[in-house]
């Protein structure tokens, strides 16, 4: 099974994305902060990241993750509130892989990961 880290202050975004990603088959494990995931990701690498952009520290967090041995292997969303180019980029010089817009929602969510969790 995948393992899938939501990174984001909200819980009810945490709440939301967990139950859905959930049902797509992956693990999905939480951090309400960025101190709290790069900690986790220090234990275990997940599979895929969902980085909110409004995190404390979220562009840092990338940052780290990119810099553990294998955590280039890390697929990594940059989750944005509007498709801002001066964001997006600071995203990709970071390490992102990919962008989500948020608020994000079952059919989002479902078209970017429900291939992915079995692979």
């Amino acid at each position: 099974m995948k393992q899938l880290m939501i990174a984001d202050s909200s819980d009810v975004i945490r709440k939301v994305g967990r139950k859905i990603l959930s049902e797509l088959g992956y693990e999905v494990i939480e951090a309400a902060s960025a101190r709290d995931a790069l900690l986790l990701c220090d234990k275990k690498l997940p599979d895929f990241m969902i980085v909110d952009a409004a995190l404390d520290g979220a562009l840092d967090l990338i940052t780290n993750v990119r810099s553990i041995p294998e955590g280039k292997a890390v697929k990594i969303y940059y989750c944005v509130i509007e498709a801002d180019l001066k964001t997006m980029m600071q995203g990709k010089r970071a390490g992102a892989n990919d962008f989500l817009l948020k608020p994000f929602d079952r059919k989002i969510l479902t078209q970017t990961f429900a291939d992915r969790a079995a692979a």
